[in-house]
């Protein structure tokens, strides 16, 4: 398996941690992991959480491991309750466990967090 790949039981595993998450904070979790070439990769994921079903209910995470690239994207009804320094925080979090190797367990945990902070 390739640097930045997410196995089977790895995505099950992310799975339920994003069904856990959503449970706890009534918000939408969305990952997307893979390339980001030749472009802004705000503006990407920007454009992937406008193709969510319900934007302003949801939090996109994108992860471009060949770039060490991660983006969060949140909606406006999540930004009520998730401020910026709590994405900020979740974000070094996360990219702590990349550049371990860690992929999965990062996303886990970033997801764990950002639920946490936006549960209201």
């Amino acid at each position: 398996m390739a640097a930045g790949e997410l196995s089977d039981a790895d995505r099950l595993a992310l799975d339920n941690t994003i069904r856990r998450a959503e449970q706890a904070c009534r918000y939408e979790f969305s990952v997307y992991v893979g390339p980001v070439d030749g472009e802004d990769t705000r503006a990407f994921a920007t454009r992937l959480h406008n193709r969510l079903v319900a934007p302003p209910r949801s939090v996109l995470i994108m992860v471009d491991p060949r770039q060490r690239v991660t983006e969060v994207v949140t909606g406006g009804d999540v930004r009520r309750h998730l401020s910026d320094k709590e994405v900020e925080l979740a974000v070094l979090d996360m990219q702590d466990c990349f550049a371990q190797g860690e992929l999965a367990t990062g996303l886990a945990r970033g997801i764990a967090m950002l639920a946490e902070h936006a549960h209201h």
